[in-house]
């Protein structure tokens, strides 16, 4: 008959396998780590890469991104409101001087001109009709002051007989007093001709002014309405390329709209963009490093735009080499700002191995040996970091990623 095992012993070999297990575990431990180090205290020189420590200028850079734009493009509206005739040309040809791009149906301007001229041909000749009945009227008026002015000497001369024949008895006071009025009232009526006449000569004046000037503006909505129907032959005044042109032809365009754009690929800009948290850092006057592919182009930041857009800030690059061959329009670019700079400093070229941090470990080549050693980094960009302590000039730093070796105090290096 079986018995039941006494629950100590149950407990006792549990104990024992246990125990035995975790034994087994501190022993893989132990093992593993030690193969780890043998393992990863070699390394091969052809895994890495390194840099020698040198002097030389460090700028320490801001990332942001831009876009290659050509530094003129014309934009060519619609003088006037008109449609689409032909198209003459396509977006991606090269032009000349003088070179149409496209007609328009220019038949309604054309018929406002003609208005416009007739109305000022009324306008002109308003004035000469307005001239010659000033000139009349003036002419009227010295006519009739010339007369008044025979009518006092008749009334001068009357008034003398009347007082001559009451001395000798042959006049009445009556007849001197009558003579007398009517001198007066002859001398008054004088005098309101002469203030008519010359507040007619006044009045002409401004009115043949008025008539001109309204004539003078009417010429010159005219000469501006002519100007407009001239620009409408939409002619390109530059060498170029055109980018963009409206090719909808029969379609209405009001004054001011865009019928194309024409741009000189022989000069470029750059519309550079990055966060708005660097926007106390992004002034005008910065110098840029504008980086295409493996190749580096200088430049200055000449405008920084006032508004910031979804947290981004805008602002314009011209480029030191503006022709270079290497831009394209339209093209994205990596654009390093640079806010300060270090001059004959030790630096060493930038790797994987610098992480960012103001202090870090990095293995220095002794030999076949690479050595662990603390470094002070200063002011960095995408090819150089600067070097404050830690290293000197001279020495070889590894600038590939060694975070797998990270806790070995060294390394031989193997071929």
């Amino acid at each position: 008959m079986d018995r039941q095992v006494a629950p100590e012993l149950v407990a006792k070999e549990k104990r024992k396998k246990w125990l035995l297990g975790v034994g087994l575990l501190l022993v893989l431990a132990v093992a593993l780590y030690f193969f780890r180090d043998s393992i990863r205290s070699t390394l091969e020189l052809s895994r890495i890469r390194t840099g020698l420590v040198g002097r030389g200028t460090v700028e320490n850079t801001l990332s942001a991104t831009g876009e290659v734009v050509p530094a003129y493009e014309q934009i060519m509206i619609s003088p006037i409101r008109a449609s689409i005739k032909r198209v003459l040309l396509q977006p991606g040809a090269a032009i000349e001087p003088g070179m149409a791009i496209l007609e328009l149906d220019k038949s309604m301007t054309q018929l406002e001109v003609e208005k416009n001229e007739d109305q000022l041909e009324l306008k002109k000749n308003s004035i000469e009709q307005l001239r010659l009945r000033l000139n009349k009227n003036l002419f009227d008026a010295e006519i009739s002051d010339k007369i008044k002015l025979l009518n006092i000497s008749k009334l001068k001369a009357d008034l003398e007989d009347a007082r001559r024949l009451q001395k000798v008895g042959g006049g009445t006071l009556e007849d001197i007093t009558r003579a007398e009025n009517a001198l007066k009232i002859a001398e008054l009526e004088k005098k309101q001709l002469e203030n008519d006449l010359t507040y007619n000569r006044v009045s002409m004046s401004a009115s043949l002014r008025e008539t001109q000037l309204a004539a003078q503006i009417e010429e010159k909505n005219l000469r501006e309405l002519q100007n407009k129907l001239h620009k409408a032959d939409i002619i390109a005044d530059r060498k170029g390329v055109i980018t963009w042109v409206n090719e909808t032809i029969g379609v209405s365009v009001n004054e001011g709209e865009m019928l194309a754009r024409v741009a000189d690929l022989g000069s470029f800009r750059v519309e550079g963009s990055c966060s708005d948290v660097h926007a106390d850092q992004v002034k005008t006057g910065l110098g840029v490093l504008v980086k295409i592919n493996d190749k580096t182009l200088r430049g200055l930041i000449t405008q920084v735009k006032p508004a910031v857009k979804n947290g981004i800030i805008q602002f314009t690059i011209q480029l030191v080499q503006a022709n270079s061959e290497l831009l394209r329009p339209n093209m994205n670019v990596e654009v390093y700002i640079i806010t300060s700079q270090s001059s004959q400093t030790l630096r060493v070229a930038n790797g994987p191995a610098f992480t960012g941090k103001r202090k870090q470990y990095v293995f220095v080549r002794q030999g076949n040996k690479a050595i662990r050693r603390e470094v002070e980094i200063g002011l960095s960009n995408f090819d150089f970091v600067e070097i404050k302590s830690g290293l000197k000039e001279g020495e070889t730093v590894i600038l590939s990623d060694l975070n797998l070796y990270e806790h070995l105090q060294e390394i031989t290096l193997t071929n």
